[in-house]
């Protein structure tokens, strides 16, 4: 996939980003959807490498613009990613890693967040972003929490927030704002 983002710069050469709140107050129960007809596995990765880690961040949000997490030094990701909190698990096709998750479970027993979602660019359009979503849904569920939130930007792939609300998220507020592009 082509690089579609990051956003045309505004005049001051910042990026403006609308970043969008949802939640879910409650377990979404649709048909379960069909698992890849591929050779595929989700393992959790127990207290990721940083560089490993920085591999999945990487090649997920390359494309869209992704920077938090290249903002951060190597000791702040180490300690979210070892918190007890902080769960990350990959979904492999054919031994490949497509996508990652990361859930926070800091706030429990209110809210589990998913932190973190996205498909590899070159299994985009496979159907696995809706699956791998309930199945991460499902995950957080398990810790019987009031509520399951996540956060989409344009920076991330345009189809996300469509599919999120899909998934049984409801919008919750929006957040306009300008942020510095990274220099790589």
């Amino acid at each position: 996939m082509a690089l579609k983002r990051p956003p045309v710069p505004t005049p001051s050469g910042r990026w403006p980003v609308i970043i969008t709140f949802l939640e879910m107050t409650e377990r979404h129960r649709a048909a379960p959807l069909p698992p890849p007809a591929l050779p595929h596995a989700i393992i959790r990765a127990e207290k990721p490498t940083v560089s490993f880690y920085r591999y999945l961040y990487d090649a997920v949000g390359r494309d869209w613009g992704w920077i938090d997490r290249k903002r951060i030094s190597d000791d702040e990701l180490k300690a979210i990613l070892t918190a007890e909190t902080t769960e990350v698990y990959v979904l492999y096709i054919r031994g490949v890693p497509a996508g990652y998750v990361e859930l926070n479970s800091e706030n429990l027993p209110e809210v589990v967040d998913i932190a973190y979602f996205g498909i590899v660019p070159e299994f985009i359009g496979m159907r696995l972003g809706p699956w791998f979503l309930k199945w991460a849904l499902e995950e957080a569920w398990l810790k019987d929490p009031a509520r399951v939130t996540v956060n989409t930007c344009t920076l991330d792939h345009p189809k996300a927030l469509p599919m999120y609300q899909r998934a049984g998220f409801v919008p919750i507020r929006r957040r306009e704002l300008e942020i510095d592009p990274i220099e790589d």
